[in-house]
């Protein structure tokens, strides 16, 4: 028998189990697509950088993928102006999380590198968001992956930024991750930056 084919449909940022569900997937992929669960001591805290900024302060471009069940089985978050959403995050998110982690952590650890992240969070430089404003992150669990799924995530994000006039679109890209970087040169992303350990790239939506 055939399995029900999952749909695109806006993520409900204000449901605290859709959310640690949006949470769970963050964790289960952030290692090269693979489950970090037992990498992190602290297994909130990826969803609380990756994750729950978008679900917070961009509702209206957070997409999951979910089966007739309702379950998200993959997500795409994103911002139609970056630096307008760092600045926001600046103000309101990060004292938030910084609260809530503040204590010990083992140095040099996951967890020590996602504390000097929301402890110093890094903003985009102008030579990508003057042209490039937008960005979106997108995860998927392994049974989600493959059939497509991922093209449709990513074309209704370009769909709706386009709607809304964005210029451009950029993303960040494990420089290991061959896979995924295939897959974006194939929807029509360019390499802006060629970093040793992260790629950035992006697309031009209008002339």
């Amino acid at each position: 028998m055939t399995a029900a084919p999952l749909l695109v449909r806006l993520a409900r940022g204000g449901d605290a189990e859709e959310v640690r569900r949006i949470y769970e997937i963050c964790l289960r992929t952030a290692a090269l697509g693979r489950d970090a669960s037992g990498l992190v001591g602290d297994p909130r805290l990826l969803g609380d950088v990756f994750a729950g900024p978008y679900l917070a302060h961009s509702p209206d471009l957070a997409w999951v993928l979910a089966g007739e069940g309702g379950e998200a089985a993959g997500y795409i978050l994103a911002v139609a102006d970056t630096v307008a959403f760092e600045r926001e995050l600046d103000r309101v998110w990060w004292p938030r999380v910084r609260a809530r982690v503040a204590g010990p952590v083992e140095p040099g650890s996951p967890d020590a590198w996602l504390r000097s992240y929301v402890d110093d969070p890094p903003h985009t430089p102008e030579s990508i968001t003057g042209r490039y404003p937008a960005h979106m992150h997108i995860d998927l669990l392994p049974e989600a992956q493959g059939g497509g799924n991922g093209r449709r995530l990513c074309v209704t994000v370009i769909e709706a930024l386009r709607e809304r006039g964005v210029p451009g679109l950029h993303l960040g890209v494990n420089a290991r991750n061959t896979n995924a970087l295939g897959f974006y040169e194939h929807l029509g992303f360019e390499v802006l930056d060629d970093g040793p350990d992260t790629k950035i790239l992006g697309m031009r939506m209008t002339p």
